[in-house]
This record gives C-alpha cells, structure tokens and sequence, in this order.
C-alpha cells in the first residue's frame, strides 16, 4: 500500500496434509507396535510354559533316572530298569486317570463308573461285605417264598453301585428260606429278573446273630455312636460272638478273593474287626471301611470296653470313610487320644504300626434318575391312591415320615410336633393327616420293644385327643413297604418329615426329592443329620424343638407352590450332580491312587532293603508319591 493506494495482495498457501497423513501414519505405526508386544508376550509366555513343562519333565526323568535318590556310582542300570518300567507305567495311568477325571466331572453315570473300574483299576471285581442283604427270600405262612429288599440306606445306595461294577456281595444270609436259592458255594446271582452281580450268603448261627447283630452291635454301637440319650449295653459274651462272627466273614472274603490285591468295601459297624483281619492275610489288598453311622466324640466313644480293639480293627483300612468331615475330625480325635500313632491332620491319615490309612468324608446320595421312579404312577394317581388305601378325602392334606422303627429317628418327636399344630392352628383338624410307615427292626432287642409300645400308644392317645371320623390326624403303619410303594408314597403326599435326633446321612430325605419330577412337595429336615448340610433348601428344624417343628409343619402346608418348585428344583439339581455313582467313584479312584502307590512303594523298599537303605528311601519317595497325589479333589 502507497499514498493510500492498494499495490496489490499477498496471499500466503500453506499444504497442511502431511499433518493429516503423518497421523495416519503414527496411529498405523501405534497399533503394529501393539500387535508386535502383543506377539512378542504370547510368545514368551509360550517359551517360559515350555521351559516349565520341560522342568517338570526333567524333574520326572530324574526321579526316573534315579538321580538325587540314588548314588549312581552304587547303582547299577540293570537294578534301576524295574523301578523306571514300574513308574513310567504309572504316569502314563496317572494321564488316562486325570482325563477320567475330567470327563466324568460333567455327569456321574453307571457308564462314567463302569470306565473308572475298567480303566483305574483295570477292570478288578469289586467285592462288598455288609451284614444285610439286598435280597431276602422268606417263606410265608401259607407256604408261599417272598423276595422282599429290606429297608435300608445302605442296600438303597449299594445296589446300584453293584448293578454297574458287577463283583461279590458278601452279608448274613437271614431269610428263613435264603438256604433253598444258593448253590453248592452259597451263592446266587441277583437281581432275579436281570443277573448283574454276585451274592455270597454267610450263615450265623442263633447264638452268634444273638451276641453280634442284637447284642454288641446294636445293643452296644449303635447307641453308642448316635446321641439319643439310649445308654449302651456291653457284655463280654456279646463281644465273643462279635469277634467270632468277624472271623467267619474274614474268611469267606479270603475264599472269594481272586487275586492277592483286590478292591474290598467293608460297610459300617458290624465289621470294626474285619479290616485288620483281611489285611494279616491280604496285606496288598486295597480295603475301604465305610462307616455309614455318626462317630462320637472321644469321650463317648471312650465308653465302650475294647475300644482300642476296634480302632486298631478300622485302623487296617486303606481307607476309612464317613459322610461328613466332622465325623471325620472326631475319629481322628478318637485315635489321636487312645492310640500311639502318627497323624497328619493336613491330609487326613493316620500312620499306625507302620501301616497308612486315609480318613476322608464321602457323603453317599442315591441313584440317578431313580430307577423306581420310572415304574411310578403319574403324581395325581399316587395321590389319590394313598388317600384311598386310608379311607382320606381327596382334598386333605398328607404328610410323610418313613424309616424303620428306631428311637434314633425322631419319630414320637414328630407326633408331637404334628399334635402342637393342631393345637395351634386348629384349622387344620381334619384336614392334615400324617402317615408314618416304620418298617419293623430289631424287635428281639427290649429297647426296640418298649419304643414300638410307646411309639403306638402316642398315635393313639393323639387320635383320640382330636376325635374325627375322616383325616385322622396320626396313621402309624408299623409293616415292611417295598420301594415302589415307597416311592408311590413320595409322590402322592405333600411334605416330608424327616426328624431323625442324630443321623449319619438319610437317604429317605433324598429319595423324597427324586421322586417329585413335579417339583411339589415340601422337606422338612432335621439339623442333625448329614443331609442337611447338603439340603439347606429344605426347612432345617431343631427335632426337640417342638414349637419350632410344628411351625416348620404349617409354614410347609401353607407355602405356595411357586416357592415350593425353587427349593424343590435346587435339591433336585444337586443330587443330580451328587448321586450314589459319584460316592462310589470318588473312593474307587482313591483306592486305585493307593493301590498304585503301594505297588512302586513295593518295589522301592525291595531294592532299599537290599542295599540298607529303607529309611533314606521313606524319607525321599513316601510324601513325593504319596501326599501329591493322594488328596482327592472333589
């Protein structure tokens, strides 16, 4: 600009795109770098798995190869070929077993069983010794020969086990005709209709089943193990009969046994002596003790006169069994306080008299699907049914309590909880009737005498008290039902009340939950039993309570059947998950961790032996082989 004059215009073009192109180019750059840290990471970390893995497998060889175990310059290659043939065996079993393992975690079935057995423990028979049978064949009046299955939990779990497993069943041979169905060696094939598997059937004398069964089992154990306030009886000619009868089924297991380490279950209390007298003579075999009842405190079971006798009797278990890890704690308590032994409370065993027993908590369950079920009429037949059959109107209200006649059960409790109710909530007279079905037992022994007079004149004084001619209030069904009625009677009531004053388990709550597929009916359980630490859906009472259980009674007879679907579907997922095939499973897969370990730890003490160093190899081998692999996973 001159004079006032515009000369011209400058203007000033600057190409900004490289600023747009550069940035383009960084964030290219930015997110190669990450791809490439990326790559770089994953490929480390493959590395560093690889030097692990090949770590691990170098420390594996070098077990293998002896190193650090042995002195190489005093051990030969030919003295070490046996053990490393005997180890790489293992691992390679050790490789099929862990994806056993794994597959079998999605579902718990007789064929997922069935693999364990073929290929944990390659297919050995499985031999089982209880006192009672699950099959009975008894002569009625009219000449006539019944097959009846007793009312047991344990037939109830076992049966299905055997079903799958095959194998020899061993128990007392106690039906008036049992003789007439065996052969040559006492044994028959069973079920009758569809042979699966193999019952030996031991006989006892009267004096025998007298002092055994009756006297120190019943009269002495039982009451001793459960705390229900009956004193135990012990008498030294019971303790006799006791051993004697030990002695005999120690020695039809022997004569059963086909081969030097098999796989033996022993079931509950009648066989304290059993384990020890199998392992004098079997000592490679893999034996598993299942104590189906409660174990007392150790000042409880102090009570009892040879109990040193009876523990160093468990104490020849490979395995000891119970169905809650507190009883598990009290019988390790029991052998910390009565005997001189070792115990590792972190793994759960118990060294005595240089032998290991493992005591492990395994809660039994029940078959899934049950197999009654399949058999059952549809929900509203079952129903109307047991309202027929005892003359109830068809819109009342039912509720159930079966088990056998025992005063562990909780049964008089019961009657009263229901007479607290109606007193109550009088609205419910003539409307509720309970029916108890108490299966006969044990009626030789007075105790269970006087308990089956008391239990009736209770019913009875109860009926009375309530006076109505339709719904009675009480039906006491003091008779042996078959599991099809039993399960007809599941599905056609409306609760459940299980009031047991000290259980190890209950099976019959389960059963109850399997049977309703229409997810209806109500549980209620007592707190002390092992169910309800697995069932915390069902309504958990105190059975003293009696205020507390008559209300827990009409809080189920009032709940709404949405509410009664959700706690019904939750139980019945669980045991679904947590049936009898899972129980099973999980102590055959232990038993066959043990028998592998005590096979190599054979062979190893052989070759310390030889060369005077037995405890330099415990020292290295017994916790590497042991204690890594023993602790079931659940």
């Amino acid at each position: 600009m001159a004079e006032g004059r515009v000369l011209g215009h400058l203007f000033l073009i600057h190409d900004m795109s490289f600023i747009e192109k550069r940035s383009k180019e960084t964030k290219w750059y930015v997110f190669m770098f990450f791809i490439l840290l990326g790559i770089v990471i994953s490929a480390l970390t493959v590395i560093i798995a690889q030097w692990s893995w090949r770590g691990w497998i170098g420390a594996m060889r070098t077990l293998l190869t002896g190193e650090g175990i042995f002195r190489p310059s005093e051990m030969t290659s030919e003295e070490v070929k046996p053990l490393v043939k005997d180890l790489r065996t293992l691992i390679k079993e050790l490789q099929v077993n862990q994806h056993i393992r794994d597959e079998s975690l999605i579902s718990w079935t007789p064929k997922v069983l069935k693999e364990i057995l073929n290929k944990e423990l390659s297919g050995d028979e499985v031999i089982i010794v209880s006192n009672r049978e699950p099959y009975i064949h008894n002569r009625t009046k009219e000449g006539d020969v019944e097959v009846r299955h007793p009312a047991s939990g344990l037939v109830t779990a076992l049966e299905p086990v055997m079903k799958t497993c095959s194998g020899t069943w061993i128990a007392h041979g106690s039906g008036n005709a049992d003789r007439e169905f065996v052969d040559e060696k006492d044994r028959l094939r069973v079920p009758l209709e569809d042979p699966k598997y193999r019952l030996r059937r031991v006989w006892l004398t009267e004096e025998e089943e007298e002092g055994y069964y009756y006297g120190f089992s019943n009269e002495g154990l039982w009451p001793l193990c459960h705390i229900a306030h009956t004193r135990p009886v012990f008498r030294s000619q019971d303790w006799e009969q006791y051993v004697r009868v030990n002695k005999k089924f120690a020695e039809v297991v022997l004569s059963e046994a086909r081969s030097k380490d098999p796989v033996i279950l022993i079931q509950d209390y009648h066989f304290a002596l059993l384990p020890k007298l199998i392992r004098d003579k079997l000592p490679d075999a893999i034996i598993i003790t299942f104590w189906h009842i409660p174990w007392p405190n150790p000042e409880a079971f102090g009570i009892c006169p040879w109990r040193e006798e009876i523990l160093e009797g468990l104490l020849g278990s490979t395995i000891v069994g119970f169905h809650i890890q507190f009883h598990c704690n009290n019988f390790i308590e029991t052998v910390d306080r009565l005997l001189e032994c070792r115990i590792d409370k972190e793994h759960s065993t118990i060294s005595f008299l240089e032998k290991m027993t493992a005591v492990k908590a395994y809660p039994i369950s029940i078959e899934w699907p049950p197999y009654w079920l399949n058999l059952c009429k549809p929900i509203q037949e079952c129903s109307n049914k047991i309202r027929s059959l005892h003359g109830l109107s068809y819109r009342s209200v039912v509720g159930l309590g079966i088990e056998r006649l025992d005063y562990t059960k909780g049964i008089i409790e019961r009657f009263l909880a229901v007479e607290k109710l109606l007193d109550l909530h009088p609205e419910w007279i003539g409307k509720f009737s309970f029916i108890q079905i108490a299966a006969p037992s044990r009626s030789r022994i007075e105790t269970y005498q006087h308990f089956q007079t008391e239990v009736r004149k209770v019913a009875e004084r109860i009926n009375e008290k309530f006076n109505v001619t339709q719904n009675p209030p009480i039906i006491l069904k003091i008779e042996h039902h078959e599991p099809s009625q039993i399960f007809e009677y599941y599905r056609g009531s409306d609760l459940c009340f299980v009031s047991s004053l000290h259980d190890g388990m209950n099976l019959v709550a389960k059963e109850f939950v399997s049977a309703r597929n229409d997810e209806q009916g109500v549980l209620i359980l007592s707190h002390f039993t092992g169910a309800s630490r697995e069932l915390p859906e069902a309504i958990i009472v105190n059975p003293y309570d009696i205020d507390q259980c008559a209300d827990a009674l009409h809080t189920a007879l009032s709940m709404h059947p949405f509410e009664q679907r959700e706690r019904m579907r939750s139980m019945r997922t669980y045991i679904q998950e947590y049936n009898v095939f899972r129980w099973a499973g999980r102590m055959l897969i232990d038993a066959s961790r043990v028998r592998q370990r005590n096979r190599i730890l054979r062979r190893l003490e052989t070759m310390a032996i030889r060369r005077g160093e037995k405890e330099f190899w415990r020292a290295n081998i017994d916790d590497a082989l042991f204690h890594s692999r023993w602790t079931p996973k659940t």
